[in-house]
């Protein structure tokens, strides 16, 4: 539990952080935009299947016309996230949650394999961010764990 906690603070971290990168760049990139969006609406879907909510509503893939409330999406989704886990058992980690896609199609899968799948997820979309910032010639954000861990 301590290791996911862990992750997850470097993700609520690098969500920021590659935020102020964009913010800084003044990118007016559609697509890095929408890739920001994306993470951040994906971390909703991703609560509210282990919270037992439905996700039909959440498009993954708009536009997002500014950061503003991009930023806002990352802060809430910071919050309900440390109230979730902070009421998670160890235990509970291996408990199966069911689910649909975005599609419909149903799966299963446990809450652990689920924040795994949170934090990969925005790491290497967060990525992608970075390669893009960097061939506009604007700075990429430091966001390796190891850099979060030196704090």
């Amino acid at each position: 539990m301590k290791t996911i906690k862990s992750m997850m603070n470097h993700l609520y971290w690098a969500d920021g952080r590659i935020l102020d990168a964009l913010e800084k760049s003044a990118t007016k990139n559609k697509d890095l935009l929408k890739l920001v969006r994306h993470v951040a609406v994906a971390e909703i879907v991703w609560l509210s299947r282990l919270l037992g909510k439905g996700t039909e509503h959440y498009a993954l893939w708009e536009e997002a016309e500014d950061l503003t409330a991009v930023r806002t999406m990352f802060e809430e989704n910071a919050e309900q996230y440390r109230v979730y886990i902070e009421g998670l058992k160890e235990s509970e980690l291996d408990e199966m949650i069911d689910y649909s896609n975005q599609s419909g199609v149903q799966f299963r899968t446990s809450v652990r394999d689920i924040l795994l799948q949170v934090i990969l997820h925005g790491q290497y979309h967060r990525g992608q961010i970075n390669r893009a910032l960097r061939i506009d010639s604007a700075e990429p954000a430091q966001v390796d764990y190891i850099t979060f861990a030196r704090l």
